[in-house]
């Protein structure tokens, strides 16, 4: 099948058309063909159209017999809009007998007499049973000129807007050939508005949203809270202007030495990516360190030029002229968010347009970066409302820490507490103190009942409590001094399915400088354990210098965000290499998995007006259970481990007046210090009695033969084995004050 092009005049030289316009033209509207030149064995080459380029399943579908690459370009339009038009009348004619089989089924329903065919008419139609008749169908009629295909007098129009709601993503497009690319691109790319979506839209936000319930009667907030997104230019990018955008970034390279070609074009809410495909040789490096002379050429703000995992291009990513704004509602109203998350978290769009959705469960924790004005505290509202609208308060608590005393405040008063929101730095270190409490109980109910994760456990307790059985569990409820060894006696287990813990902390730098060492500490261990507890951080930062981000924090975040920072050292702290300074603000991020793989979002938008509407609602559907064990010294805790507060030990006001005199007050000075204080070293009662060291030694040595503490462990450290109570009470029993040895209550 070879046109015959022997009268085509050779286009002017201004007119002409490449190969490559064709194939970019190709790439920007989904079309599986390729222009490729051939060269037969004796020499003679031709240009010849392929179709699916590059798969098992390619081949040459069209040949030009043209060696002008200009007439074998306008040939291959004319090959595509062939194939396209007979594609749409073949579709026509199918669809237009589907129509008549169907009429003629409903009439058969009705008496044979009132049928308006006769007996020979009947038997042709059952002899033509195969669909198709010999008589002229209407849809196979000669291809009218490109004139009428766009002004749609074929009736191609009426066939692409009846098959639009059946398969959008097989209608054809009517193809008229064109001597220039961009000529080409500005024709084709138009495609029908997609108002009847709009309407469509418009009306299910007008109806209103019944909220949603559990099967504990927990009301989920409602998604006619949030905002509806505004109505925008739904029309998609002009394909000329990306093809020209494609063509001058080409030709910026080539002024730089860096040649390579365009292979693919995506248009996002925020940023346009530009695939290059540079010629074998050339560094990656080489490219990444234009960034700024690529952005300046370009006329743009910045440009972030990045390797795309997994191909062998470059991505080079420009801002669009005119940015969209991501509304959290219709991130909240996609299938992802929908899907089998057990924390979901609504970031926003990826590149693409596709809402991005993560799952804080699989993180398992979450480190946030990003200066003033970046848009990193409405991305913590954002994640904050997405834990509200998919967990009622018996699945998932909230901790939240906010020393600036502004961003977290409003979510005061929610069910979802576990404790008020903490602004004091030093009670947030309490805080995560509590939470490394809170995990390590959790193990021992888990080991307890054989699990290894708080999903096995909640889904053990929920089988022993439907089989009515119970779980004893061993508890040490005094100490023998006589026999010098613990009593145990067994007590029943709570069995009660464990919510998710979320500690949200939306400025780390001021708990670093009140703390670092013991915050440090607190979140290693946390990072290392706490995930199959159920217990998971997200913590931000707006200076993300080591002295914040230590080594020892950012190895135990394998996940991160980082909004725009002010210098590549900034990015490479967080992230781990340049990048996040070329970001355009106001919710523009990157997200690094587990794995380092790192992908641009802008993220969703919720104002504080939303926010305010949720917390109310919330607010006026249940009051919040606090824990005020949470904050409290964890030195005054006594055995008050467990998410119900534990029981009652040490943790009262110990006096002279409770400790029976051993004849040596300085002896019973110490005494009630432990006994109060529920911490004991040398170096502590040294401290608070003001004496030697030698001295303080003696009275620890003391304490431990008289079976108070016990001896120290591999790291010098002691537990203190009786409570005041229990000591007052001549050691006959009681509650345990060790925060340490005490099983928990649940």
């Amino acid at each position: 099948m070879t046109a015959d092009l022997s009268d085509v005049a050779a286009p002017d030289k201004y007119e002409v058309m490449t190969a490559d316009e064709f194939n970019l033209w190709c790439a920007l509207n989904g079309k599986p063909y390729r222009l490729a030149r051939h060269v037969w064995p004796d020499g003679r080459a031709e240009w010849d159209v392929e179709v699916n380029p590059g798969k098992a399943d390619g081949l040459v579908c069209y040949g030009t017999g043209r060696e002008d690459e200009a007439v074998a370009a306008a040939a291959a339009f004319a090959f595509i809009a062939g194939v396209e038009w007979a594609e749409a009348a073949i579709r026509a004619r199918l669809e237009d007998e589907i129509l008549a089989d169907a009429e003629a089924d409903e009439d058969g329903e009705g008496d044979a007499e009132d049928l308006p065919w006769s007996e020979d008419d009947a038997d042709a139609a059952e002899d033509d049973d195969d669909g198709y008749d010999d008589r002229p169908s209407q849809g196979c009629i000669a291809p009218a000129a490109p004139e009428a295909w766009d002004e749609g007098e074929d009736g191609s129009d009426t066939l692409e807007a009846a098959d639009a709601d059946e398969d959008r993503d097989e209608e054809p497009e009517a193809v008229a050939p064109a001597p220039l690319a961009v000529d080409a691109l500005a024709e084709l790319g138009a495609e029908a508005g997609p108002a009847a979506v709009d309407e469509a839209a418009a009306d299910a936000a007008a109806e209103p949203e019944a909220p949603a319930e559990d099967t504990d009667g927990y009301e989920y907030p409602p998604l006619d809270l949030l905002q509806l997104p505004s109505n925008r230019d739904n029309t998609p990018e002009d394909e000329a202007k990306l093809a020209e955008n494609a063509r001058s970034l080409e030709t910026v390279l080539k002024n730089f030495r860096v040649r390579g070609e365009i292979m693919e074009v995506k248009v996002g809410p925020v940023v346009t990516l530009y695939e290059l495909e540079p010629v074998p040789g050339t560094k990656s490096a080489t490219i990444i360190n234009l960034a700024d002379d690529i952005a300046r050429s370009m006329s743009a703000i910045t440009a972030r030029i990045a390797v795309v995992p997994g191909r062998s291009v470059i991505g080079i990513e420009l801002p669009n002229e005119a940015r969209e704004t991501v509304w959290l509602r219709e991130i909240m109203d996609s299938d992802p968010f929908q899907g089998n998350h057990k924390l979901p978290l609504a970031l926003g769009k990826d590149i693409g347009g596709n809402p991005m959705v993560v799952d804080l469960a699989r993180m398992p924790h979450l480190l946030i970066a990003g200066t003033t004005g970046s848009g990193k505290s409405v991305g913590i509202n954002g994640m904050i409302l997405s834990l509200l609208y998919h967990l009622p308060p018996e699945k998932c608590r909230l901790i939240m820490v906010d020393p600036k005393m502004l961003e977290l405040s409003v979510y005061d008063g929610i069910p979802h507490l576990l404790t008020p929101v903490v602004t004091d730095p030093k009670k947030a270190v309490q805080a995560l103190k509590w939470a490394v409490r809170e995990m390590e109980s959790r193990y021992k109910a888990m080991a307890t009942l054989g699990v290894r994760n708080i999903e096995g456990y909640n889904a053990r307790v929920t089988e022993l409590v439907a089989k009515g059985e119970r779980v004893m569990r061993q508890v040490q409820v005094g100490f023998d001094r006589d026999r010098r060894e613990p009593i145990y006696e067994e007590q029943p287990m709570d069995l009660r399915p464990l919510p998710y813990i979320v500690v949200v902390v939306d400025e780390m730098a001021d708990l670093m400088l009140v703390a670092g060492k013991e915050i440090e500490a607190a979140i290693q261990r946390l990072a290392q354990m706490a995930r199959a507890a159920g217990i998971h951080l997200i913590m931000a930062t707006q200076r993300p210098s080591v002295d914040v981000i230590t080594g020892t924090i950012k190895a135990n975040f394998p996940t991160r965000i980082s909004f725009m920072v002010t210098s590549k050292i900034d990015s490479r702290t967080i992230l781990g290499e340049a990048g996040a300074e070329q970001l355009l603000g106001q919710g523009d991020m990157l997200y690094m998995a587990a794995g380092g793989r790192i992908t641009r979002v802008h993220g969703a938008f919720v104002a504080d007006h939303e926010v305010e509407k949720v917390v109310r609602f919330l607010k006026d559907r249940g009051e919040p259970e606090y824990l005020h064990t949470v904050t409290e010294d964890d030195d005054l805790d006594g055995d008050g481990l467990g998410y119900e507060g534990g029981g009652s030990g040490g943790g009262g006001a110990v006096g002279l007046e409770n400790i029976p005199s051993s004849g040596d007050d300085l002896y019973d000075q110490a005494l009630a210090l432990v006994l109060r204080e529920q911490k004991v070293s040398v170096s502590f009662i040294q401290r608070h009695l003001q004496i030697g060291y030698n001295r303080s030694a003696r009275l620890v040595e003391r304490m431990e033969n008289e079976g108070v503490v016990s001896p120290a462990n591999h790291v010098g450290k002691r537990e203190i084995l009786v409570s005041a109570a229990t000591y007052g009470g001549g050691m006959g029993g009681g509650g345990m004050a060790s925060a340490v040895d005490d099983d928990d209550d649940f």
